[in-house]
């Protein structure tokens, strides 16, 4: 059996209670770069690790040769545990796993978990929706396809004042926000980047569309960015900063 497992946004403590069970039953993991690294404390004794991280244009390992790497693990082991940062279907790639492993008539099951693009903003105080601004939220890949000619991003329905989450994206905040203004948002318009969400090096940057690139293109990743109306509210809902200030 392999567990396509979701090992939440950072904070140790937002790993579900499946998850734990499953990691401690693991004879093999076979974790990515955004798995907190100690989750696998939790496995029992003898269990096999095996890291295909992927960090910003630098993969370990192709996705096609990890779909491969699962399958085979699930020949020699009883237990084999996918261990990957927040949920597995969002922009996890779990799905192309699981179709993988159907194929080769290997069982699996997915194991949910705490998505970042709902976590971080929570952490850093920005909710996602609030009665009054916003009755709705978009997650957006921030890191498109290779290979496109066009973006698939439908730029032209974010003239609303829905709240947008974009994952992956640093790399790309400038033409975001450009692309932004370019379809009618104000200048001014709220966003916010926060760099390792849920964790104690947690970090915020606010600004607008116009100079949010300058005040935050130096935050390291992984990094989540906010855009509406509702990243306002920081002011009044930051409980997570001034935790770690106290703390520290």
């Amino acid at each position: 059996m392999v567990y396509l497992t979701g090992a939440g946004p950072g904070d140790m403590e937002l790993l579900t209670i499946k998850a734990l069970r499953v990691v401690r039953e693991a004879d093999v993991i076979i974790y990515d770069r955004l798995a907190n690294p100690d989750i696998l404390e939790e496995a029992k004794d003898g269990c096999e690790f095996v890291y295909v991280g992927k960090a910003d244009k630098h993969h370990s390992l192709p996705q096609e040769q990890i779909n491969e790497v699962i399958y085979q693990n699930a020949l020699k082991h009883e237990n084999v545990v996918r261990l990957k940062g927040g949920d597995p279907l969002v922009f996890g790639r779990g799905g192309e796993e699981g179709i993988y492993l159907y194929k080769r008539d290997i069982k699996f099951e997915f194991i949910p978990g705490i998505t970042s693009a709902i976590a971080v903003p929570e952490y850093a105080g920005i909710p996602v929706t609030h009665r009054g601004i916003t009755v709705s939220f978009r997650v957006v890949t921030g890191h498109e396809s290779s290979g496109k000619d066009h973006s698939q991003i439908p730029w032209e329905n974010y003239k609303t004042d829905d709240t947008i989450i974009f994952l992956m994206g640093l790399h790309r905040l400038n033409k975001i926000a450009n692309k932004l203004i370019e379809i009618g948002k104000p200048k001014d318009y709220p966003i916010a980047v926060v760099s390792r969400g849920t964790t104690k090096d947690e970090k915020t940057v606010v600004g607008t569309l116009e100079n949010i690139w300058e005040k935050a293109k130096e935050l390291p990743t992984p990094a989540l960015i906010v855009v509406g109306k509702v990243v306002n509210l920081r002011e009044q809902l930051s409980w997570f900063e001034q935790k770690i200030k106290k703390q520290s």
